[in-house]
């Protein structure tokens, strides 16, 4: 058992370090949407995460059930425990009672890190999801479960919404401190468990997370408006709005890594002090969310490029304007065009302005450490969603979930509602996987647009925005509409109306998959061989004899063709040439 969970301990070590500046995290109270719904987005980013839509169905179990929960990282199976008596219905990450989470890990401190536990991060997410008919009440099923069966990830920031509410929690493992039980027989961990604080976003506020603690100082325990977890049923009283384990001070005074007052604690700069790594490769990413929405954040720019890390950025902001879920989805697009930092600008981005970098993220000349930046869209991505929470509707209408795989920059988020019955079969589980090419799986559809569209993306790019932007519309002119149809359906018989939003979900979906997989094909006739075929309105154009009309040849940008003279000289000049 020992040895097992010291391989469990190295794989999720492994894991952290290989997906390390994975994910990233926004969260929008009722007050700053356009509509009065919450939202919360999350991308998956990792370079084994294969992008499928998951489906959990409502479940009554028996006495006795137990319930096997594995690494997230891996899928090695860490453990049991005993299912609930009944359980929710989960499509992605978000339950028939429009409770959401997303996530990224932030690491911390690295010796926090619990080898006995048996509850990761991912097993929090999906048991809270089938056990919590509300963001409060899944954040106290995720600290029971780590009270109980110790927590077994690193650092991890969680995003937690409901239609009234968004919270972020952000948690880390206290380390093992094995002792002998007489009783048991065996070395048992006596520090079980973890640190962590929960604070609810503000209504008409922002905020974000990517892979980088961001709760700073917090309100200390008054039994109204915050409360540590030795009052943890209190968390229901609708005046508190921060929680926090009883022990996330006292844990990093006890363990030499806090020696201030109380009221000066900072959980992010206690257990994830901030470097440059963690401003540049992480909030820069909040920074971007937060520049897209609100004025005046050009006074954190240098804490974004990590040249100046007391100017911390706060953990919520008040936008300049309402956010729909389209805005969020162009959001998740950012590449930090606009800015110093916009890869598409410099040498790396070859002769057709790719705004990204392949990995490693760092890399090494002469000696010398350089590195990439890490941008929101990123090519690793296995799925992003935005899940939109409203309050006036049947939870089954809603909750709208939408899904999107592979590149958020190239992907279509399509609308499913919570609801459904059954998941598109372009999008469900076991139709394919990251290492199974499968040509009906929207993750491998997607992908195959997204690396064409790598290769000369200034160029075919456009096409790509095109469709996603006119699809996109659709689906959200489409809302209002399928609303109101599904409540009517609802009033009379609520059967028939969620078989009406699975057949709209179900059908929508794999209607966009098949259309994206004849943008893939049109791309290809389209731009092969580094021609440009003519067209209108998407039909090549012929000439009256019915032979393609002459392609275009765009060549390179001439800021390419700059850098090639700049490292040749005179290698490429046709001679007799007077000196310009």
């Amino acid at each position: 058992m020992k040895q097992f969970l010291s391989y469990i301990l190295l794989s999720l070590n492994v894991i952290v370090w290989a997906d390390a500046n994975a994910c990233t995290n926004y969260l929008v109270t009722r007050g700053a949407s356009t509509d009065g719904s919450t939202m919360v987005s999350y991308a998956a980013d990792s370079h084994i995460r294969y992008g499928e839509l998951y489906f959990k169905p409502r479940g009554i179990w028996p006495a006795g059930t137990m319930i096997t929960l594995y690494d997230r990282g891996t899928n090695k199976p860490l453990g049991q425990i005993p299912q609930a008596p009944e359980t929710y219905q989960v499509i992605g990450f978000m339950n028939e009672y429009q409770v959401a989470i997303g996530e990224t890990t932030f690491g911390g401190i690295e010796e926090l890190m619990d080898s006995t536990a048996i509850v990761d991060y991912g097993s929090l997410m999906f048991l809270a999801l089938q056990r919590a008919k509300t963001a409060r009440e899944a954040i106290k099923v995720m600290v029971e479960l780590v009270d109980q069966y110790g927590y077994a990830s690193s650092g991890e920031s969680f995003s937690i919404g409901d239609p009234n509410e968004v919270w972020i929690l952000e948690m880390i493992a206290k380390k093992t401190n094995l002792k002998y039980d007489k009783k048991t027989k065996q070395n048992v961990n006596i520090d079980k468990g973890a640190v962590w604080v929960a604070i609810r976003i503000p209504d008409g506020y922002i905020s974000a997370h990517a892979n980088q603690a961001r709760i700073q100082q917090f309100p200390l325990e008054n039994l109204k408006s915050s409360i540590s977890s030795k009052n943890l049923n209190l968390i229901f009283n609708p005046e508190v709005e921060t929680v926090y384990s009883h022990d996330v001070i006292s844990y990093a005074r006890n363990h030499g890594y806090f020696n201030g007052s109380d009221s000066e604690f900072s959980f992010s700069d206690v257990y994830n002090p901030i470097t440059f790594d963690g401003a540049r490769f992480c909030d820069a990413r909040v920074w971007a969310f937060f520049n897209h929405a609100s004025d005046g954040m050009d006074k954190y720019w240098d804490y974004a490029k990590g040249e100046n890390l007391k100017n911390r950025m706060p953990l919520y902001i008040k936008p300049n304007r309402k956010l729909s879920p389209r805005d969020l989805m162009n959001f998740k697009r950012d590449h930090l065009e606009g800015t110093e930092l916009d890869m598409s600008k410099d040498a790396g981005a070859g002769p057709h302005g790719l705004p990204y970098r392949w990995r490693p993220l760092t890399w090494k000349v002469d000696g010398v450490t350089y590195f990439h930046e890490r941008v929101t869209a990123t090519q690793q991505t296995g799925f992003s969603f935005i899940a939109q929470m409203r309050n006036w509707l049947p939870n089954p209408i809603g909750g709208i979930f939408w899904f999107g795989v592979d590149d958020a920059a190239s992907t279509v988020y399509v609308p499913i509602y919570c609801g459904i019955n059954r998941v598109p079969e372009s999008y469900s589980e076991g139709n394919g996987d990251m290492l199974t090419y499968s040509p009906t799986s929207a993750f491998w559809v997607f992908n195959r647009v997204a690396h064409f569209a790598y290769l000369r993306y200034d160029l075919i790019m456009k096409d790509v925005k095109k469709l996603q932007d006119e699809l996109e519309s659709k689906f959200e002119a489409y809302t209002p509409a399928i609303d109101a149809a599904a409540l009517k359906l609802w009033e009379n018989n609520s059967k028939l109306a969620i078989e009406f939003l699975t057949d709209y979900s179900v059908n929508t979906a794999n209607s966009t998959v098949q259309k994206w997989s004849e943008l893939s094909n049109w791309l290809l006739v389209k731009y092969i061989d580094g021609n440009v075929k003519k067209e209108t309105d998407g039909q090549f154009l012929r000439n009256p004899w019915g032979y393609p009309v002459s392609p275009s040849q765009p060549g390179y940008r001439e800021e390419w063709l700059k850098t090639i003279l700049k490292e040749t000289g005179d290698k490429f000049k046709e001679p007799n040439q007077n000196k310009q």
